[in-house]
């Protein structure tokens, strides 16, 4: 497989060398040098496989021979161990339940992929690996767990001060070993900016071997089209075949890796970008201005992001078609008092609980399909994270329905472990070199 920087399209690299340093000198992001179509045949039956025949499949034509394919199936069984559900709430309107993995975020299925692959590439007696990565509320969690005593890696974690819930926070500071959390007095976008510059000061990059685990690396991207795929499988088993993806975006990671499926072949009808008050691209696709603003505080705190890295990607994907992009995604956004009756409403219409982000996917859904031609389209809207880590946001009726899994009860008993830090990258650069 080969990789390109979307600054740079005749700069290109193999699969370990994106995997392991993310981010292009030239501040690019990597992209597949090419797309590869899947077989008609493979996609119109889609319903005959199962997430881990699926995921193979994909993987196998996006990495190429990069990886023997029994090497890959042992990868993805370990990596994809857990399931994801479309539950059909009403006629043409479904649930894609993403938070069924040790996290409780739709995010394990980047962070545990790339994370095996990262193990998979690492050579005995190589440089230890060090793993930035920036998060605004499950990110962190997903990575923590993926890597947590993963030999010869050592993960950051950067999460901004008092804007990620109780529950996350929990997952990000009690694990110990090989993963360290740094509280940044900052926002999401601060802690992105810090994680983006380290990678390209050259005395950290002599120092440190670095990568990310944020959803700039590539190896993030590939395995979230897995659910794409197999929530298209199970639509077909429900006799549907036209479908459209509500997605909630923050850093626009999760709609990147839709689109990519698309790219691959999978027939997506549209694709909805649903944002909280941060909505620079909601706006973009209203008015063909792409305007970056800081981000501001919500109660969907893992969407808080005033400047997504993955637009890029999607933009560099209908770079030679920029009136498609138009046609396949629709932009919406909703305050925190619209996420909130929309929370509600999901709880009142469904007896369903959603967490403040799938509240805005399913909102999102609704208002797009007011629109459209009764009865064509089946809407699909991600749940990207279990309602247990938002007891905080949750209405206290709707709270009191959660069912919350033992092993976030447990979280409560262990002791939070963090470095405080500001936001300047001086301060930054010096933590990791004084804790080399």
């Amino acid at each position: 497989m080969k990789l390109y920087s979307t600054n740079n399209p005749l700069h290109q690299v193999t699969l370990k060398e994106a995997l392991f340093n993310s981010m292009p000198q030239d501040k690019g992001l990597y992209m597949p040098a090419a797309v590869p179509r899947l077989n008609e045949n493979f996609l119109t039956n889609l319903d005959n496989y199962t997430l881990p025949e699926i995921a193979f499949h994909v993987a196998q034509h996006l990495l190429g021979d990069d990886i023997p394919a029994e090497d890959l199936k042992d990868i993805i069984r370990d990596a994809i161990n857990f399931y994801a559900p479309v539950v059909e709430l009403e006629e043409n309107v479904y649930v894609l339940e993403l938070f069924h993995g040790p996290s409780l975020a739709f995010k394990d299925f980047g962070a545990r992929f790339m994370s095996r692959l990262m193990g998979y590439f690492l050579e005995e007696g190589e440089k230890q690996l060090d793993v930035l990565v920036a998060t605004s509320g499950d990110t962190g969690g997903a990575v923590a767990l993926g890597f947590l005593g993963v030999p010869n890696t050592r993960v950051t974690i950067l999460y901004p001060k008092g804007k990620v819930s109780g529950i996350q926070e929990l997952q990000l500071t009690t694990n110990g070993q090989n993963v360290r959390a740094v509280e940044v007095d900052g926002t999401f976008d601060d802690c992105q900016a810090l994680v983006k510059q380290a990678f390209t000061d050259p005395e950290l990059n002599e120092k440190f071997r670095l990568t990310s685990a944020n959803s700039i690396n590539i190896a993030r991207l590939i395995p979230q089209t897995f659910y794409y795929f197999n929530a298209y499988a199970q639509l077909l088993k429900m006799g549907k075949n036209k479908v459209a993806f509500s997605v909630p975006s923050g850093n626009f990671g999760n709609l990147g890796a839709g689109i990519l499926a698309w790219k691959m072949g999978l027939p997506v009808c549209h694709f909805i970008a649903a944002t909280n008050v941060n909505d620079t691209v909601p706006e973009f696709l209203r008015t063909g201005a792409y305007q970056p603003k800081p981000s501001v505080q919500t109660i969907s705190n893992a969407m808080d992001v005033g400047n997504p890295s993955n637009w890029v990607r999607i933009q560099d994907m209908f770079k030679d078609s920029p009136e498609q992009l138009a046609k396949l995604v629709s932009g919406f956004s909703f305050t925190d008092e619209e996420d909130l009756e929309a929370i509600e409403r999901l709880h009142s219409y469904y007896n369903y609980v959603a967490c403040p982000h799938t509240a805005i996917a399913w909102q999102a859904l609704k208002d797009w399909q007011q629109d459209q031609p009764t009865g064509r389209v089946a809407g699909v809207f991600l749940s990207t994270a279990h309602p247990c880590k938002f007891p905080d946001v949750l209405p206290a009726h709707v709270a009191g329905a959660v069912k919350i899994p033992e092993h976030v009860e447990n979280l409560h008993s262990k002791t939070k472990q963090a470095v405080s830090l500001g936001k300047d990258f001086a301060g930054f650069k010096k933590y990791l070199l004084d804790n080399a």
